[in-house]
């Protein structure tokens, strides 16, 4: 039996810019992609008997799971015989903003292609990883990324090594509530890359969420204090950057566990996933 374990990073948006609504109810953006070196460890097992075994309890049916439904997708999409058993110490939360389903789905993708030998190329697992989740791509290609369209538009660049302390308060922001709100700013001027790299940056989404969870405010004007602070997608978890990273350790003693989960990570160019595979490959 073949096992492999690894980290499924999350992300930041350093940026994120809503553009306009798309006829098909979707919106467009413009988004940065940073790559965190922290995230839920998966371990997957590899066996013959074609079954795919979901051992952590979610709460909910294995078929509604993002884990569950990359696995099933890629075997029918490769009509593989194989099959896995796979679990997960999950440390991300929900509805943070951190991508951490939809790292979890591209995280099975990829480490399933290379033990299942099915051998698709990056294209084709991030194309069905679009099927997942919009955000699903970024983590298949595993690079920091500038994002357009819906997200899936990728272009990957070199990000600078920073130290960031995120604290996610104790609420869920709804994805669904907060594109749904009339105020939504929905008219951002598209602009180039350089442009966006070169003047301060900002989330669309950050006046309707902290409008309607104070939590997320509270989280905001504490980090503030030690530099400009964003929150991440729709919320709820919120970051700020720090060049060392002793500064960011000193900063976390500001935040209390009982309001909320914080931990402090390095930003990568390459995704955990991506590194551990080449070393257990090679």
């Amino acid at each position: 039996m073949i096992s492999f374990s690894c980290i499924s990073p999350c992300k930041l948006n350093l940026f994120l810019y809503i553009t306009g609504r798309r006829p098909d109810g979707y919106h467009d953006l413009q988004t940065l992609f940073c790559l965190l070196d922290y995230g839920d460890m998966m371990h997957f097992s590899v066996n013959d008997d074609k079954e795919i075994n979901l051992l952590t309890d979610f709460g909910f049916p294995k078929e509604d799971n993002l884990i569950y439904k990359a696995a099933k997708m890629l075997k029918e999409y490769t009509k593989s015989t194989k099959g896995c058993s796979i679990a997960i110490d999950k440390i991300l939360p929900q509805g943070g903003g951190l991508g951490g389903g939809s790292s979890n789905a591209a995280t099975t993708l990829l480490v399933l292609n290379k033990l299942w030998n099915t051998n698709l190329s990056e294209d084709e697992l991030a194309a069905i990883g679009k099927q997942l989740g919009a955000d699903v791509p970024v983590f298949v290609r595993g690079k920091s990324a500038f994002a357009e369209g819906v997200g899936e538009k990728l272009s990957p660049l070199e990000l600078p090594k920073r130290y960031y302390l995120v604290h996610t308060p104790n609420c869920h922001v709804s994805t669904k509530a907060v594109f749904g709100d009339p105020k939504l700013k929905r008219d951002s001027k598209k602009r180039s890359l350089n442009e966006l790299l070169n003047q301060p940056f900002n989330n669309d989404f950050t006046p309707t969420v902290r409008k309607n969870y104070y939590e997320v405010g509270q989280a905001l004007d504490r980090l503030v204090k030690y530099g400009p602070a964003f929150m991440s997608g729709s919320g709820s978890s919120c970051f700020v950057s720090f060049n060392e990273k002793a500064d960011a350790v000193k900063a976390l003693e500001d935040f209390d566990p009982q309001e909320g989960k914080s931990f402090i990570a390095s930003s990568v160019n390459l995704s955990p996933v991506l590194t551990a595979l080449n070393e257990f490959l090679n």
